[in-house]
C-alpha cells in the first residue's frame, strides 16, 4: 500500500466506512447520502432551515432535498414555513428522531472506534490533524 496515492487510499476507507455505516443505520431506515448527518445536525439545531443544513454539512442542495424529503418520510423530521421567509422552510426533529439519537451515536462512535482500533489515542489525534490538513474548503 505504500505506492497507493493518498485520495485513493482516502476513498476506500470511504467507501469502507460508508458501506459499514449503511449496514449499522438501516433498522433506523437511515440509507445513504448522509442522512444520519441531516438529522444529527437537525436534532442538534432545531428549526435550521435546508440552505444553512446545505452550507454546514458540505452537501449540494439537491443532496440536502432528497434526504429531507426522506427522513420526512419515515416520520424523522417536520418542515415548518419560516415566519420571517415564507420561502424557506425550517426543519424540526420528531419525538421519533430524538428517541433513536442516542442509539444512532452509539452506532457512529463504535463505528469510530473500528476504523482506527489499530491505532494508539496519540496516532489516532495525529492522524485527525493531518487528514485536517489535507482538507481544502
Amino acid at each position: 500500500m505504500k505506492d497507493m496515492p493518498i485520495g485513493r487510499l482516502v476513498s476506500l476507507i470511504h467507501r469502507q466506512n460508508q458501506k459499514l455505516l449503511s449496514k449499522e443505520l438501516k433498522k433506523y431506515e437511515l440509507g445513504n447520502g448522509g442522512q444520519h448527518a441531516f438529522l444529527k445536525k437537525i436534532i442538534l439545531q432545531p428549526g435550521i432551515n435546508q440552505d444553512e443544513l446545505s452550507s454546514v454539512l458540505k452537501f449540494d442542495k439537491a443532496t440536502t432535498a432528497r434526504a429531507m424529503k426522506q427522513l420526512e418520510k419515515v416520520g424523522y423530521i417536520e418542515k415548518r414555513t419560516d415566519e420571517k421567509d415564507r420561502r424557506a422552510n425550517n426543519l424540526y426533529p420528531t419525538e421519533k428522531a430524538l428517541k433513536i439519537y442516542p442509539e444512532i451515536q452509539r452506532v457512529l462512535e463504535g463505528l469510530n472506534k473500528e476504523i482506527t482500533r489499530h491505532l494508539t489515542d496519540a496516532e489516532e489525534a495525529l492522524l485527525i490533524e493531518l487528514l485536517k490538513k489535507l482538507y481544502i474548503e
